[in-house]
């Protein structure tokens, strides 16, 4: 199961990935989490872990799978089942602004039955990121 989301910003690059990687501030600019906590301090970097809760959803740690500074990362959640891969890109356009990519992938045996039930809220709550993302970046 494939589900993406994406968004234009009047803002820059440098600025969008700023807030995106300040995943404990999430909750303050997308209702899709409710709460965020690294499990260790320091930068985003690979390997590092998150632990998520989002409304209808059971908590979830996700680690940094892959990073590139400045620009995109990709993290992974494994629960009984399911794998699933999230990545976060923010990419430069010419005139200043950027444009946001959000990607989740499932897999696993059990990756067709949670897309069926969960499908319209992961597409939910990837619009919500873009958009609470784009809201947050354009207002400083």
């Amino acid at each position: 199961m494939r589900f993406e989301a994406g968004t234009e910003l009047a803002a820059d690059a440098e600025r969008v990935w700023t807030v995106l990687v300040d995943v404990e501030r999430w909750p303050e600019w997308t209702a899709s989490v409710r709460r965020a906590r690294r499990l260790e301090p320091g930068p985003l970097v690979v390997g590092a872990t998150a632990r998520l809760e989002q409304p209808k959803l059971r908590p979830a740690v996700w680690r940094v799978t892959e990073l590139t500074g400045g620009c995109a990362f990709t993290w992974v959640s494994v629960s009984p089942g399911v794998r699933t891969r999230a990545e976060h890109r923010v990419l430069p356009l010419p005139d200043g602004r950027s444009r946001v990519e959000l990607v989740v992938e499932q897999s696993g045996p059990l990756a067709g039955v949670v897309g069926w039930l969960y499908g319209d809220l992961t597409r939910r709550y990837l619009r919500m990121e873009a958009d609470g993302l784009r809201r947050r970046c354009e207002r400083d």
